[in-house]
């Protein structure tokens, strides 16, 4: 599995500061593909943020085109989808493409991956929907990398990839599909603490909370540009404030560790009326570690870093289980009776 930094495709970046396949660490991606190289292996399993799809902003969906193609060429078919661990009952709104590459089949219908067979359709189910005969149309990737790279994306405006999608052969058809659940979710609330389990230092003193306010107001301000003193107006919406507990959590971010107010990092207003972060345990719990996994003698901060940067392990655990199934079949069959 390998999760190739995602700062040149995030949606943290502005649009003229992420830079995609040739950004500072969007290049490691050819590290990657020089891995799967080498070695060859039955599958391979990434994952990313989903603005994968559409990066970079001048050229949408040139990026994954090109890594499509370099899959193919090293003779993969690949399935993928974005995933929102939300909708799959974990107490987390954490948006990621995964994706799922394995050595070209022949005879394999993209309809079947994509809503029964793959890997991804069977760890994360998704409502049947209308069938679509066999998707078509598809299109192609036609060119080699550099010529890819040169053309793709840049009439067209709009990404062609959607949230789920095969490639086999370069051929790719691709749709948006819904998930399917149980209809049971877990929620913010369901991974708080006790409240006599918190530190004082989590609660919000009085003196800052207008500051906390402000930063996760809507704002329309006139500022001036550092260098040029150009006068321009800023204009950003709210966040929730307090977040809402009876609901999944938003995103956790890098950021969310330490006591100066963020319009980013969550809040939460307790019982008895006062506002406090969240623990290093409880941002564990929302992305399904166990408790003080990360106490290993870091910083309270540093753990919160670790969180933001990680992923809902229960759905990479659903998509493991799919992959084991594929890699050793044999180990769900009875054994042989020895030979007398």
């Amino acid at each position: 599995m390998g999760g190739f930094p995602c700062q040149d495709y995030s949606v943290a970046k502005t649009l003229n500061q992420a830079h995609g396949l040739v950004g500072q660490k969007g290049v490691l991606w050819w590290e990657i593909e020089r891995l799967l190289r080498l070695k060859r292996p039955a599958f391979a399993f990434l994952e990313n943020v989903d603005r994968l799809l559409k990066s970079p902003s001048r050229q949408r969906g040139r990026d994954f085109a090109v890594m499509l193609a370099s899959l193919a060429h090293l003779g993969y078919e690949v399935e993928w989808r974005v995933v929102n661990a939300a909708d799959y009952g974990f107490p987390q709104k954490r948006r990621r493409v995964y994706i799922v590459a394995r050595r070209l089949r022949s005879g394999v219908e993209p309809e079947g991956v994509l809503y029964r067979d793959g890997v991804l359709a069977r760890a994360l189910p998704v409502d049947p929907g209308p069938l679509l005969l066999g998707l078509h149309p598809y299109f192609s990737l036609d060119g080699d990398l550099a010529e890819l790279s040169e053309r793709f994306g840049a009439t067209q405006g709009a990404t062609p990839f959607r949230n789920a999608g095969f490639m086999s052969d370069r051929k790719v058809w691709t749709l948006d599909l819904e998930p399917a659940h149980d209809g049971q979710r877990r929620t913010l609330g369901d991974v708080l603490e006790r409240p006599e389990d918190v530190p004082d230092e989590y609660y919000i003193p009085e003196h800052q909370l207008r500051s906390w306010i402000y930063l996760k107001g809507a704002k329309r301000e006139q500022r001036h540009h550092k260098g040029s003193g150009t006068p321009y107006f800023y204009v950003e919406g709210p966040i929730p404030f307090p977040d809402r507990t009876d609901q999944p959590s938003r995103t956790i971010l890098t950021g969310e560790g330490g006591s100066t107010p963020s319009r980013f990092k969550h809040i939460i207003q307790t019982p008895d009326g006062r506002y406090r972060r969240l623990t290093p345990r409880e941002l564990e719990r929302v992305n399904g570690f166990p408790d003080d996994w990360t106490a290993t003698g870091m910083s309270d901060g540093r753990r919160a870093f670790m969180m933001g940067n990680a992923l809902v392990v229960g759905i990479v655990e659903r998509i493991g289980r799919e992959l084991i199934s594929e890699i050793r079949p044999a180990s769900t069959e009875a054994p042989k009776a020895a030979a007398s």
